[in-house]
């Protein structure tokens, strides 16, 4: 997917999803004229696009454990985790790896 506007991809996957009614691809605007930090989108999603239970996709300032979090393809673990600056155009997808059994 091409993003025409400043922005990025958010994609949550594996189950993710379902914390974000169901929608696996959300266009996330992004002011060019500030630096924003992922930690700073984190909250901007709990407070804008999550519409489920905030325990089951945060822990304190991240992501909670169970949930892998991909820059552009690549581990944000070699990204810098919540201090990684967002650029236009990134692709950050969750994927909950969290099973029953």
């Amino acid at each position: 997917m091409f993003l025409f506007s400043p922005g990025f991809l958010f994609s949550p996957s594996g189950g993710a999803e379902t914390l974000f009614g169901g929608v696996k691809e959300h266009i996330v605007p992004l002011d060019g004229s500030k630096i924003v930090l992922l930690e700073e989108m984190l909250r901007w999603l709990r407070d804008h696009l999550l519409t489920g239970d905030v325990n089951l996709f945060l822990q304190e300032n991240t992501v909670r454990p169970g949930i892998l979090v991909m820059i552009n393809d690549t581990d944000w673990d070699l990204m810098g985790e919540t201090e990684y600056i967002l650029q236009p155009g990134d692709h950050i997808l969750f994927i909950s790896t969290l099973h029953g059994g």
